[in-house]
Parts: structure tokens; C-alpha cells; sequence
């Protein structure tokens, strides 16, 4: 097989702020993945600073997963890619949003050589897809989260980005203009254990459904005394990358959420899943900045988990791809083979 790629760059509608950053263009690179037949597979780099990623190290790491796609061959299951997904991370064990990249192009492709699409390989069955969520970015503004939470009408589920010293006005701000939708919280590890207990009882008063990382990714012990006293279920995001993560977390947190750009693969992301079900762990399935094509890789897992925040796309003013839409927070898989996707004309 053969690869090659670009870099392109895409933009959110309003500055996305979370508790450690705001950002106002998302470089990513796209993946393309070919066999000596010509079929071709698609898969988007969606790199964060956060871990060590940005569009500079995914090429360079493309430079040495080359020749392990080049030994591949040709892909013909989805055994396969699982033991391509095992090369690229014994190769390469870092750079997981460039891995996840390859691996969702070579599901795109597998699901084009078979005509079918992904989630009926996956055996997710469309009918049971959660509803999304959709972000609301920070802002110290009381008008501007006004006006964002008017623009957001139609998403019956939110997701309000938390970890600053103005949560608790966030909180009561949302659940006013907000007041009959379901809230669910993210604070991207900007809490600290002090802090925490009071927020996750800020955030039961006001009826919300969830959080997401309220402590540091390594801070184990203060996650677990957490999670006993919450009232609300605590969701690991930062602290759980791959399945080999969920071990320490069982007792520790609700549940996980999954990124394939996080995690290095569609395969991963499956095993993950699994796991965490053994466990009795919940599932939440979610996202970077992303265009339509990296959410809807994404998307065709979505049917199996128990929570979905897959509105990257939905937040861009220049999504270039077309492929998995969301209608008021229902998501909707192409019936296409492979991921189903296209260039936007």
C-alpha cells in the first residue's frame, strides 16, 4: 500500500476556549491510503498540543510509518488492520492522531474493496445512536454565552466547558438560557481537589447530567475519593488514552471517553469499548476540532457507546468534507461503503 498526505486547515465559527487554551484555526493533515488496485482510503490527523502533537510531528512521524504501511500490503479484514494498528504502535508508539489517521483510511478502504460501510462491520446499528452533545466554549461574556446558547436552539443535549474562577456564573448562565435541555460538563482537568467537590455539587443543583476530567490526567487518588462523593458521574478523558489505561481507572471513575485521535485507531477505540464494558464502565465517544471526516470515522462507533460528543465539524465555518450530518443532535451514517465521505463542493 501506499501513502500520502496533505495539510490543510480548518476553522471554528467563534474562538473555542477551553480551561488551557483558545484557538482560532485547527491545522490538520489528510491521509490518503491506497492499494495496488487503486482503491483509496481516507483518514484525518487531528494532533493536539496538549499531547505533544502538532501538524509538523505528524509528517515526521508519517515518514516512519511509511514503510510499516509498505510492509502491510494490502488490507482484506478487519484482522488486518488490527495487526497494522499493532506495528504502527510497536514502530511508532507515540503520535497516536497520525496512527489513527492511517487506521481510519484503512478501514475506509477496506469498506470499499467489501461495498459496505464501516458501521455495518462494526455491527452498530444506526438506530441506536445517543444524541450528541454540543460544545459551549468558555467565554467571560454574559452576552456572548447568551447568544451562543440561542445559536445552539436546536441541540436538545450541551456540553459547557468549565476550569476557570467564573464556573459557578458559567453554570447559572447556561441553566437560564438553557433550561429544559440536558448539561453536561467539561473541565478539562482545570479543577483541583478542593475546588472539585464544590463544583460537582454546583453542577447536581443545576441538574446536569455528567462531568468530564474535573482533576489532573495522573491525579488517580483524588479522581476515586472524587468519584465516591460525586452525585453526578465523573467521565475520564485525559487520564484514559488507550484500553491499557481502564484497568487503574475501574473504581476510580463512571466511566471514559474515547478519541480515535487520542487513542491511535479504530481498531483501539474497539477494544476500548470492550473493556470498559467488562468493567461496567460507561462510554462516551468524542472529538477534536475536526472536519466531517474525522468525525464521521468516529460516528460509525457511535451506535455502541453510551454518550456521544461528536459536534467537532458542526462548530467549523469551512468543514471541506461531507459525510456523517447531525440534525438537533441526531447523527446520521452514510449508507456509502467505507467511511461514506466526500469533498464538499
Amino acid at each position: 500500500m501506499k501513502l500520502a498526505h496533505h495539510r490543510f486547515a480548518i476553522h471554528p465559527k467563534v474562538p473555542f476556549a477551553i480551561s488551557r487554551s483558545s484557538t482560532t484555526v485547527y491545522e490538520r493533515v489528510l491521509i490518503r491510503l491506497s492499494d495496488d488496485a487503486g482503491v483509496e482510503g481516507w483518514g484525518e490527523a487531528a494532533p493536539n498540543v496538549f499531547y505533544r502533537e502538532t501538524a509538523d510531528t505528524v509528517v515526521a512521524a508519517l515518514a516512519r510509518l511509511t514503510r510499516v504501511v509498505e510492509r502491510a500490503r494490502t488490507v482484506d479484514s478487519l484482522h488486518d488492520i488490527d495487526v497494522l494498528e499493532e506495528w504502527m504502535r510497536t514502530e511508532n508508539p507515540g503520535d497516536s492522531s497520525a496512527r489513527a489517521a492511517i487506521s481510519v483510511a484503512a478501514h475506509d478502504l477496506l469498506g470499499k474493496k467489501l461495498g459496505t460501510p464501516l458501521w455495518r462491520l462494526f455491527e452498530a446499528e444506526p438506530a441506536h445512536m445517543p444524541l450528541s452533545s454540543f460544545t459551549i466554549a468558555i467565554s467571560t461574556d454574559d452576552a456572548e454565552v447568551r447568544r451562543r446558547i440561542e445559536e445552539a436552539h436546536q441541540y436538545p443535549v450541551l456540553k459547557i466547558k468549565l476550569g476557570t474562577d467564573r464556573d459557578e456564573w458559567t453554570v447559572r448562565i447556561v441553566r437560564q438560557g438553557a433550561s429544559n435541555k440536558t448539561l453536561r460538563a467539561d473541565a478539562n482537568a482545570g479543577w483541583t481537589r478542593e475546588r472539585a467537590p464544590h463544583m460537582v455539587g454546583v453542577l447536581a443543583d443545576n441538574g446536569f447530567e455528567l462531568v468530564e476530567q474535573p482533576l489532573a490526567p495522573d491525579d488517580l487518588a483524588g479522581l476515586k475519593v472524587l468519584r465516591d462523593f460525586s452525585p453526578i458521574p465523573v467521565i475520564a478523558d485525559e487520564s484514559c488514552r488507550t484500553a491499557s489505561d481502564i484497568p487503574a481507572l475501574d473504581g476510580v471513575v463512571h466511566g471514559i471517553n474515547i478519541k480515535l485521535s487520542k487513542c491511535g485507531g479504530l481498531a483501539e477505540a474497539r477494544r476500548m469499548i470492550s473493556e470498559a464494558r467488562r468493567r461496567d464502565l460507561k462510554v462516551m465517544l468524542g472529538c477534536m476540532i475536526e472536519s466531517s471526516l474525522g468525525i464521521t470515522a468516529a460516528a460509525h462507533l457511535a451506535p455502541l457507546v453510551d454518550y456521544v460528543d461528536l459536534d467537532g465539524a458542526a462548530l467549523l465555518s469551512d468543514d471541506p468534507y461531507v459525510g456523517a450530518t447531525m440534525d438537533a443532535g441526531m447523527i446520521r451514517l452514510p449508507s456509502a461503503p467505507g467511511l461514506g465521505v466526500s469533498i464538499r463542493d
